[in-house]
């Protein structure tokens, strides 16, 4: 493939934008080589500015789960746009989604709009805080909840590839607040809980991790964190902007049985465009602001494009569940395949996958956690982005990021997958 105009845009990008991208992980930086610009995307596929076409294993880091362009999304975001694109004035839209959401996910029953997972993240620690008067919170190492000051110690993501786990311009202050636990293992909360009695806010976790690859909760881990919480007087924050309406109607929540006090959406509920929320029990949600004294606002809250666009593709997922299954079960082949051709070429893996969220790592132990997923970010996992990328197939350019397949992937997109990874090496 030839990327003569990528190269070009990438270089005068760098001119003006820091590093030439808007967010980290698209520098590839964590694989080596320069960033391909798209122009356009239909359905599984990906078209680049050099006219390369590739079948998508990121789909917008998750929202496109019906597909990019889907016809009913698109549709919905032109009727809006005619009738203008911000009033800074509630919607009718904005209650119709609301009410969308707590049809969907049962323990819920308010919502608050914001822009974007880290605003949803960020104002939900904020909240937990306010409503139990405590100061501190527990993450887990490799857990990503977005860029907020509090979040950017062991962060996942972008944040490890980058090469830096914790950010200058995090305040000791700030970091001295959020305590770091172990992903799937409940010894290490417990014992932070007891060294801290009385004065954790909120436990806040990525159900199914997406930020160091796609690590599933080991049986009773999310079960025992919320025994922890309700033991300690901490609310359970459960980020959900990767999972929520995408492993299903319910998110990580229903799949696994957990409820929590809080929950983070981002992604799906926006349909592709930059929409973020957090939602709970009317007893904690009243305390925000003009009903309570925790205050939060947005002027671009509740966007009435982004509403239109989240709206029409909750609207199909709620009427479809089975497409769950459809995912789940394509997702189930694709691992077996891929696992099957690397194990013919002798190459050592790990391969997890929940539901329509996957992520293969080249290693030879488990990974279950930071620590272990740190393991797969070497020179074979380079090796074979960039010639999955020659073959047309676009895999997240980090071993620190999930796969997230959508309805339109087929036996064709399946075959030529496989066929790829069989000609690696």
């Amino acid at each position: 493939m030839r990327y003569e105009r990528s190269s070009s845009l990438f270089a005068s990008a760098q001119n003006s934008i820091p590093g030439g991208v808007n967010s980290p992980v698209r520098a590839f930086k964590s694989v080596g080589g320069h960033p391909i610009f798209m122009r356009s995307a239909k359905g599984a596929y990906l078209t680049d500015v050099d006219g390369n076409s590739y079948i998508d294993y990121i789909n917008s880091w998750g929202p496109q789960i019906l597909g990019h362009a889907y016809s009913p999304v698109i549709e919905a975001i032109q009727k809006a746009a005619e009738k203008g694109t911000s009033f800074g004035t509630p919607t009718e839209l904005e209650t119709q989604i609301a009410e969308l959401v707590c049809t969907m996910v049962p323990y819920v029953e308010q919502v608050r709009m914001v822009s974007s997972g880290t605003e949803a993240c960020m104002s939900a620690v904020r909240l937990a805080r306010g409503y139990n008067g405590k100061e501190k919170i527990i993450k887990f190492a490799g857990c990503y909840h977005g860029h907020s000051d509090s979040f950017l110690i062991q962060a996942g993501s972008g944040a490890v590839t980058f090469g830096t786990p914790s950010s200058p311009g995090v305040t000791q202050g700030t970091a001295k607040d959020t305590l770091l636990a172990e992903y799937n293992d409940l010894a290490s909360t417990s014992a932070i809980l007891e060294s801290s009695a009385g004065e954790v806010a909120a436990i806040i976790v990525e159900p199914v991790a997406g930020n160091m690859g796609c690590i599933p909760p080991k049986p009773g881990f999310l079960k025992g964190l919320r025994k922890l919480a309700t033991e300690h007087n901490t609310l359970l924050i459960f980020d959900e902007v990767m999972t929520g309406f995408r492993l299903s109607k319910g998110g990580a929540a229903a799949l696994y049985g957990v409820t929590p006090d809080l929950v983070c959406f981002g992604k799906v509920i926006g349909g592709g465009l930059p929409v973020g929320a957090f939602a709970g029990p009317r007893k904690i949600m009243s305390h925000l602001a003009p009903t309570g004294p925790v205050y939060q606002a947005g002027t671009l809250s509740g966007n009435p494009l982004a509403m239109s666009a989240g709206y029409a593709l909750l609207s199909e997922l709620n009427e479809n569940p089975e497409i769950y299954g459809q995912l789940e079960a394509h997702g189930r082949g694709l691992v077996q395949d891929i696992a099957t051709v690397l194990c013919e070429l002798s190459i050592a893996h790990q391969i997890n996958h929940v539901g329509s969220m996957l992520s293969v790592h080249l290693c030879e132990e488990p990974v279950t956690d930071f620590d272990s997923a740190k393991s797969g970010d070497n020179d074979d996992f380079k090796a074979l982005f960039h010639h999955m990328l020659s073959q047309g197939i676009y895999l997240p350019p980090s071993a620190y990021e999930s796969w997230f397949l959508c309805a339109c992937l087929d036996d064709s997109t399946h075959n030529r997958t496989i066929e790829a990874f069989r000609s690696f090496r």
